[in-house]
């Protein structure tokens, strides 16, 4: 067992060198959210991103009626008062990582979770085709910050192709000065940083008009974008 344990460690290393990633990084996964706890996996700050990200979509117009898609929902930071704001099954939430939608559902409560019928969805590929449903609303709240360039696009391609028409999707991103050298993959724990005419540029590039909104009092200084189908 202690030679298949430094076997699987050596071998996380030298993926990671390989990446670009730092070495000290926590475990992705199932290793890393029984580490550190479902709440820290996703970045903390539970109550105060969690009603940040709701306020901000409720003052730029959702309403109970319309569909949103909440990608890297993880465990509901946000998503619990998405559920309770919007119409029985207007929830569409997707994350890659199965125990973190359990936390979600647990921190949910089985009447809400019942009453309220939202789609959750385990997916590492963005496979949104899978909803029931195309939204009119998207938010991406502390994903494009995890992720590669092409994973980042990736997930811009394939929102645009289920997105409503008129559809809006709002994401954050750590703004860098100039082009930077990000690892070259994503990591759920890891810092990734793109220039706002980088932004611009993904979106545009698979059929979006995007525009910068900047600051929006994140605590971590994350900037925004919006992306309009």
């Amino acid at each position: 067992m202690r030679f298949a344990e430094q076997a699987v460690s050596t071998l996380r290393s030298l993926w990671r060198r390989t990446a670009g990633l730092p070495q000290d990084l926590p475990p992705e996964g199932e290793a890393g959210i029984k580490t550190l706890g479902p709440k820290e996996y996703v970045g903390g700050l539970w109550e105060e991103i969690g009603e940040l990200q709701f306020r901000f979509l409720v003052d730029q117009g959702l309403r109970p009626e319309h569909v949103l898609l909440d990608i890297g929902c993880g465990c509901l930071r946000g998503g619990i008062r998405f559920i309770r704001y919007l119409e029985p099954g207007h929830y569409l939430g997707i994350d890659k990582e199965p125990l973190l939608l359990e936390a979600g559902k647990r921190e949910l409560g089985a009447d809400l979770l019942q009453e309220k019928r939202p789609e959750l969805l385990t997916s590492g590929s963005f496979a949104f085709h899978r909803f029931s449903q195309r939204p009119g609303w998207a938010l991406a709240q502390s994903v494009f910050t995890h992720l590669c360039r092409r994973d980042l696009e990736r997930c811009l391609a394939r929102l645009r192709r289920v997105m409503a028409p008129g559809g809006v999707f709002y994401a954050t991103f750590f703004e860098a000065a100039s082009p930077s050298q990000n690892p070259r993959a994503s990591h759920s724990l890891g810092y990734f940083a793109y220039t706002r005419q980088e932004m611009e540029e993904f979106g545009s590039r698979h059929g979006w008009n995007p525009r910068y909104i900047g600051e929006w009092n994140h605590p971590r200084n994350q900037r925004l974008m919006l992306f309009r189908a």
